[in-house]
């Protein structure tokens, strides 16, 4: 920023870049809406003028009139997960920049899980020249419990620390292993004392967390949560001070209930909004933070809090005082809209460039090619048929077991229950509502675990994938193992993503950019992704909005109460393994 070149123009000494004019100006300072307009050099803001003018006051190299319509600060993701989109960095920047999110803060520890360093180094490289803001928090749990699951990759600080050399980089990503933080475990710790010496942000991950357990977390360092899905979670979590990143992706739609929790407080200086996992086809028919700020709009939050929630406070969480806002010394990224209660962008804005309109780039962005996107990350040993069955302690007779079990079909909370099953012949009998679930490792050990699961969904055939939160081991749930081996064999195939089989019909998803991530445009994808959740419907996947992200959570080994991973099912809370059979 030139100073002293931003005060010549403030000064009206030397001519700005660009005025916009006749606008409803939002001041997230004061609260108020006023008329005037903004004067941009060099992608910062020099002076905003109010007034009831028709004309502008200033001179510029360029004027645009905003025909009296609203302009507000550029909308900023305070959560999210770009490989959670299936889309590469560009990709994912084509469909958001149009629905006005100028900046998101981004955890890419879904590719780190795969591909480690260079995966975080590919996701920050790619996104360097893309007209929006992509910053990193760097992740702080891969694995994400150590000792419960095998990843492709491990994070100490030495790993940390080399990429907040980046810059980018703004802090350390969501601190999910909040057990290691609460039992002071010294590996934890460790990471979290050395983001606090670097002075680093610290985004956290307390699902369910209350009383002297969320104190602990917080006593850790972890400054914020979007993981509170009930009004009661929000308001504990803001009276301990954390930032409530409230959420709405394509798996958990939070906003409602948070805001009515938090809708009497007189301040809403602690709650953003974030999207966290959201999928290509609901950013390009719902929107992106503009359907967040509108969704909590719709709960009954005045337009001006919900949009400062998307503005000033998450650039306040991270520390920047320069975006966010508009006013003097602000870099330049907004969004014009016709309504402040409903936003739908009609032109915005990133340092002062208009790069979008009317739900359209106004440039392409370049395609680039980097040596990750076409390495096979997929390091399965050669399975077998065999691979995906489980020896049974007796021919026939009856069987005690621990069943993961769902406790609804839309959430992915999930428990553990003992159930007696017949065998026979050497195989367990098995309702329509059991299936077995199998993890492979894919990052080149050969260990793999296989349990039971209730309530997943589907009454026959396989599901198979290489997404799954956050390890990202090859996942399948299945009735019959021939139709377990087939999906294995597809998805091997195609260097990972997603596959259904169902009375003979496949369906595969291709994902080859670390078995996460395509390079394809949107539109494309999302064709074959509706075809693949129109097959799993018919597999019984009818409750869940999204049928695809059912699998996905299954291997999440930081939300309770029961999960898998390769080497078990985990018990979250005590972090110990649950055998398949009852002694």
């Amino acid at each position: 920023m030139d100073r002293k070149q931003l005060i010549d123009v403030a000064m009206g000494r030397i001519k700005a870049d660009l005025i916009l004019y006749r606008a409803q100006i939002l001041n997230v300072y004061s609260g108020e809406v006023l008329n005037g307009e903004v004067w941009v050099k060099n992608g910062f803001i020099a002076h905003v003028d109010y007034h009831e003018d028709i004309e502008p006051r200033g001179q510029a190299l360029h004027t645009i009139d905003c025909g009296g319509k609203f302009l507000i600060p550029g909308l900023i993701d305070a959560h999210v997960h770009i490989e959670s989109s299936m889309l590469s960095p560009r990709r994912f920047a084509e469909i958001v920049l149009p629905w006005g999110t100028t900046s998101v803060m981004t955890d890419p520890h879904e590719i780190a899980n795969v591909m480690g360093v260079r995966g975080v180094e590919y996701m920050h490289d790619s996104a360097l020249d893309l007209p929006m803001r992509i910053f990193i928090h760097v992740p702080s749990c891969v694995p994400s419990v150590v000792g419960l699951e095998h990843a492709g990759a491990e994070f100490t600080t030495k790993e940390i620390n080399h990429l907040y050399g980046l810059s980018n980089v703004i802090g350390l990503a969501e601190v999910m292993d909040y057990i290691g933080i609460i039992e002071n475990e010294d590996r934890m710790h460790s990471i979290l004392e050395h983001a606090m010496g670097k002075g680093k942000f610290i985004q956290g991950h307390a699902p369910f967390l209350e009383g002297q357990m969320l104190s602990a977390y917080r006593l850790g360092g972890p400054e914020s949560c979007h993981e509170s899905r009930s009004s009661k979670e929000a308001v504990d979590k803001i009276r301990v001070g954390l930032f409530v990143d409230a959420r709405e992706s394509s798996i958990s739609r939070n906003v409602k209930d948070i805001y009515a929790g938090v809708k009497d407080f007189r301040y809403f200086d602690r709650l953003t909004l974030c999207t966290d996992d959201r999928e290509p086809e609901d950013i390009l028919t719902e929107g992106h933070m503009n359907d967040v700020v509108n969704k909590i709009i719709e709960a009954g939050m005045h337009p001006i809090d919900a949009i400062r929630s998307a503005t000033y406070n998450t650039a306040r969480q991270i520390g920047r005082e320069d975006l966010g806002a508009i006013a003097p010394g602000c870099v330049a990224d907004f969004v014009l809209t016709e309504q402040l209660s409903n936003i739908q962008p009609e032109m915005v804005f990133v340092s002062g460039k208009l790069v979008a309109e009317n739900g359209h780039l106004i440039t392409p962005i370049e395609t680039k090619e980097y040596p990750i996107e076409s390495e096979n990350s997929i390091k399965l040993k050669k399975l077998e048929l065999d691979d995906f069955k489980i020896k049974l302690p007796i021919q026939n007779g009856f069987l005690k077991v621990n069943v993961i079990k769902y406790e609804s079909h839309k959430f992915s909370n999930t428990t553990v229950e003992v159930e007696e099953l017949e065998v026979i012949d050497g195989e367990l009998v098995l309702d329509d509502n059991l299936n077995w679930v199998a993890i492979f490792n894919r990052h080149g050990k050969d260990n793999h675990a296989i349990h039971l699961v209730r309530n997943f969904g589907t009454k026959s055939g396989a599901i198979a994938s290489t997404i799954s939160h956050d390890s990202h081991n090859l996942t399948i749930v299945y009735h019959d193992a021939k139709d377990a081996y087939q999906a294995y064999v597809q998805l091997n195939a195609v260097k990972g993503g997603m596959c259904a089989i169902y009375n003979n019909e496949i369906q595969t998803l291709a994902l080859p950019l670390a078995g996460l991530m395509t390079n394809r445009p949107a539109i494309d994808h999302i064709h074959d992704v509706n075809q693949m959740k129109a097959l799993m419907r018919k597999m019984g996947l009818v409750e869940i909005e999204n049928p695809l992200l059912r699998i996905v959570t299954l291997a999440l080994i930081v939300i309770p109460y029961a999960k898998m991973s390769d080497l078990g099912c985990v018990d979250v809370i005590h972090k110990t393994f649950i055998p398949l059979f009852v002694d």
